[in-house]
């Protein structure tokens, strides 16, 4: 009998997720307000996480696997608070209440926890001491996953990016400038990557393979932000420079998914290079 799954915030990683296991034989639920706009193979639950109220299509029976993957609406600490640890603690007591466990949670978070700026390497060992509010906040959530009873393991995502997500592609077909120096690095997954990566983790604690508490998810090739847009305005044939204020991002550091690789993972998209390529080709 295949595994069945609830995507607690079954957006578009959630849905991508979905789609892959449901072809796998998977049994999925998603979890959304908007139900409307889940995939066909998914089935839905129409809930909002701010409602205190079991939602009425909540799955009976067993369930074998949690994923939360919500995005916030408002990116302030309000927003953040509400969807990452109201919203992860509303599912939990959804469960407690139908007398659900499952055999494993994954909690999708953010590499947006490091606060590092010195472009060395981060690791799932590494400090994660980011002092802003949202990294302080997913710190929180993640704390609440890994302490829930349940056995749970963090998914830190970084930069994710794909179609629909082409806020870089915006800012340097309109030619924006980019800080060179001081090297900036940033990191970076494919949407498709990311879905990929959780149903890889998935699919190996099904198999009995031993999951760890936490797991980078980025692409083999972490970059300096002046070297992606130099290759994308070459790629682009873009030759003019706006007068407007520059691509700017906080923070330097170099992720690295030899965790993921160790269990068996790679990414279809290694790098920027790939991944850029397979949206531009397919516009």
């Amino acid at each position: 009998m295949f595994p069945s799954l609830l995507i607690a915030g079954c957006g578009d990683v959630g849905s991508r997720l979905g789609v892959r296991l449901a072809a796998a034989g998977w049994r999925v639920h998603g979890l959304r307000r908007n139900v409307a706009a889940l995939p066909s193979g998914i089935q839905p639950v129409a809930a909002d996480l701010q409602q205190a109220e079991c939602p009425a299509s909540w799955p009976t029976g067993a369930l074998d696997y949690l994923v939360y993957c919500v995005a916030a609406n408002e990116h302030d600490a309000a927003g953040y608070q509400a969807a990452y640890v109201d919203g992860l603690g509303q599912v939990l007591a959804w469960l407690e209440l139908q007398g659900q466990r499952p055999k494993r949670l994954l909690f999708v978070s953010s590499s947006g926890v490091y606060g590092q700026q010195d472009g060395g390497w981060v690791d799932e060992t590494s400090p994660a001491e980011a002092d802003s509010f949202s990294g302080r906040i997913m710190r929180d959530a993640e704390q609440l996953a890994l302490h829930s009873g349940i056995p749970a393991s963090v998914v830190r995502l970084s930069g994710i990016y794909g179609p629909g997500r082409q806020w870089l592609l915006t800012q340097v077909r309109r030619g924006y400038r980019v800080a060179s120096e001081p090297l900036l690095y940033g990191n970076r997954i494919h949407v498709d990557d990311a879905a990929g990566l959780l149903a890889f983790l998935l699919q190996a604690d099904e198999r009995g393979q031993a999951l760890q508490d936490c797991y980078l998810g980025v692409d083999d090739a972490p970059a300096p932000l002046a070297e992606v847009v130099a290759w994308l305005r070459d790629y682009l044939g873009v030759s003019h420079w706006s007068e407007e204020s520059s691509v700017r991002r906080a923070g330097s550091k170099r992720c690295s998914n030899a965790r993921a690789r160790a269990l068996g993972w790679a990414p279809q998209y290694p790098s920027y290079r790939e991944g850029y390529t397979a949206i531009l080709t397919s516009q």
